[in-house]
């Protein structure tokens, strides 16, 4: 593939509700555009792009894929995200990458939360846009397209303006009328056929042809004194004015079509070209030395890791050194490629404004600039959205807790929502992610992978405590005789509530009645106990512990004796202390649409949770509401509310401090204790 000026770019990510077609469309401009012989589909399993073996067993694009291709002199670098909220990070660092959108929904419904999170994305990012409206043949998109298109316009104002109409006749799309040409047309294997405008769309036509001016009069002040005057836009005003709305976000284009008849593409691809705005447009190409930014890593068990890249100045190019200012590393690159779903095209350079691949770049991850060491420069990094669904995971063999870490570091190379830790405290490895399909998604590739390991997912255990609650005194005391020397050590202790996590260890010994150089011992063996509670086995807090007499013996005694005359002490002391199990409670902040807010603050209620306040989000018709609740009823939470709110519901949850459990809800605890140390 040839290079190409930044101006002859277009760097477009394709977003929206999950099943709505944006994979096949990308599919058809790849045919259109003569870089693929055969129209690839995701229901054969034949798609270029979704091309993991996990996307195509489940028949859903589960990871960001690129495909570069030519169109009418331009070349177009298409971004496929996947529009399942599990893999919400994938279309988080697409829409990084990308100048512009195409926000891809059906003929049947405008207001999917898909959609609502796309125009989010694109707002944040300052991402131009357009919407394709896909399958308008539909068996009842008559019914629903023009509702479709009217829905747009309510949620998102003046700024949404249709380009082409489908026109219906006896509940089947008989043509498309071009709004801008006054032209109307049929397709054929892509191409386009002129026909005759029909008549009885002339109503349609001059109500949407209102809507396009309603959109041109929004771009400045002058053209919106023209519009309220009542003089009509010139043409000249009308396409300067939408190229300038689209550019500063103030208009996105509608066109429909339907992506797996290859209905509609051309006009798609020509509004991509004519429309939608460059990298040189968007301000995002700068003079000077090589920067780029990667924005998606593939850890590709054959080829090894392969970083997707953006050039903002400079290029990038074989054979060069980068400096990689966060790891504080320089690397040769030794080849430099575009992307065309699986295929890797090796091409001489990669200049600003232009979007390629590298391979084998062992320190790079996801975020990570590339620039040159006489001129460091660090892009911001993407803000991944958090993981919120946490299990334990645990290998089927014994002894296969290694491949689960090595295995797990390279999907977290690819994907920044997963988190992974060994839990000292519970002795479990713990995983966390975006929702049940991601989570399901790992353990299949962890099985299908070099790893090859088989795991189980559990629910993560709690970390809880344990406090006493009245002060004691007790004495431990050990005494063992088995020929030679014997063992013994004699301790006192007060052991009473304070505050803090940590323990107080104190001696208030007189009289020498245990020597000095045993105090450590006894520390020592307290600490040491403390890592376990009487109740259920959990750590001890609030703690102090001070040693006031005991005894010992000149030949008998020694540290390991005081150690375990401690340890006896405190199993006594916790015993008649009053134990009681503590909870960890978590801050929780929900972001939920207003007429939800009932069914959260009841479901709180049900998880014991205590509702803080509510106040209004800075989205529009969305509320935060904020609580405490112990973080033993949230394992589900995330399961609950994307089913509630359909994916539209998003929530924060944080450590707040430990309190004290119901009694019932810790006898159930200590119980569950009891029988794991029986197996």
């Amino acid at each position: 593939m040839k290079t190409y000026p930044a101006e002859k770019i277009r760097n477009v990510v394709f977003l929206g509700h999950g099943g709505k077609g944006k994979t096949s469309l990308i599919e058809s401009m790849l045919y259109l555009a003569k870089v693929t012989e055969r129209l690839g589909k995701v229901d054969d399993g034949n798609s270029n792009l979704d091309f993991d073996p996990e996307e195509a067993r489940r028949k859903i694009s589960i990871s960001l894929s690129l495909a570069s291709f030519d169109w009418k002199g331009t070349k177009i670098n298409a971004i496929d995200t996947p529009g399942y909220f599990d893999f919400e990070g994938e279309a988080v660092s697409g829409a990084a990458a990308a100048d512009a959108a195409v926000i891809v929904l059906t003929a049947d419904n405008a207001d999917t939360v898909g959609t609502y999170k796309a125009m989010k994305l694109c707002k944040k990012n300052g991402l131009a846009r357009a919407f394709f409206i896909n399958r308008v043949d539909d068996e009842n998109a008559s019914d629903h397209f023009y509702e479709t298109l009217d829905k747009l316009h309510a949620l998102y104002g003046s700024e949404v303006i249709p380009v082409i109409l489908p026109a219906y006749k006896d509940r089947k799309v008989e043509c498309f009328v071009n709004l801008f040409d006054n032209e109307a047309y049929t397709f054929e294997n892509g191409a386009e056929k002129k026909v005759p405008v029909p008549d009885y769309m002339s109503d349609k036509i001059e109500r949407y042809k209102e809507l396009i001016n309603e959109g041109v009069a929004e771009v400045s002040e002058e053209l919106m004194e023209k519009y309220f005057s009542g003089e009509p836009f010139t043409e000249a005003e009308i396409k300067d004015g939408i190229a300038k709305g689209i550019v500063n976000g103030s208009i996105s284009p509608v066109y429909p079509g339907v992506a797996l008849t290859l209905t509609g593409i051309v006009p798609l691809l020509d509004g991509i070209v004519h429309m939608l705005p460059s990298p040189v447009d968007a301000g995002k190409v700068e003079s000077g030395a090589p920067v780029a930014q990667i924005f998606k890593t593939v850890a590709d068990d054959f080829v090894g890791k392969v970083s997707y890249f953006r050039v903002y100045s400079g290029e990038i190019k074989p054979d060069m050194t980068v400096y990689n200012p966060r790891a504080n590393t320089t690397e040769k690159i030794a080849h430099v490629y575009n992307i065309v779903g699986k295929k890797q095209i090796e091409v001489d350079t990669v200049p600003a404004g232009d979007i390629g691949a590298v391979t084998k770049m062992a320190s790079a991850s996801t975020c990570d600039t590339l620039c040159t060491q006489s001129n460091e420069v660090t892009k911001p990094a993407f803000d991944f959205p958090k993981p919120c669904l946490t299990k334990a995971i645990a290998p089927k063999a014994k002894g296969d807790e290694e491949k689960i870490a090595s295995g797990l570091r390279k999907l977290m190379e690819e994907d920044p929502t997963i988190s992974f830790e060994n839990n000292a405290e519970t002795k479990q490895q713990v995983i966390s992610g975006m929702g049940e399909t991601q989570l399901d998604v790992i353990v299949s590739k962890l099985k299908n992978s070099k790893s090859s390991v088989a795991v189980d997912l559990t629910d993560a255990k709690v970390p809880y405590r344990e406090k006493i609650r009245k002060k004691v005194e007790v004495q431990g005391r050990h005494k063992k005789q088995s020929g030679g020397h014997g063992q013994f050590g004699d301790v006192w202790i007060r052991f009473e509530p304070c505050e803090g996590d940590d323990m107080i260890f104190e001696e208030e010994v007189f009289g020498g009645s245990v020597p000095k150089n045993f105090f450590p011992a006894v520390e020592k063996g307290l600490r040491d106990s403390v890592t376990k509670g009487v109740l259920a086995g959990y750590p001890v807090v609030g703690l102090k512990a001070t040693l006031y007499d005991g005894s010992y013996h000149p030949v008998d005694s020694s540290e390991m004796a005081f150690k375990i005359a401690a340890n006896l002490a405190y199993k006594e002391g916790m015993a008649k202390a009053s134990p009681v199990l503590l909870e960890p409670i978590a801050n929780l902040k929900v972001i939920v649409p207003n007429d939800m807010m009932g069914d959260v603050m009841g479901d709180v209620s049900k998880r014991r949770g205590r509702i803080l306040g509510m106040n209004p989000a800075e989205e529009n018709g969305m509320q935060i509401v904020e609580a405490e609740v112990p973080m033993a009823e949230m394992s589900d939470y995330a399961i609950f509310l994307r089913s509630l709110t359909q994916g539209k519901g998003w929530f924060e949850q944080k450590f707040e401090r430990y309190d004290e459990a119901p009694a019932n809800e810790a006898q159930k605890v200590i119980d569950a204790a009891a029988k794991e140390n029986e197996e």
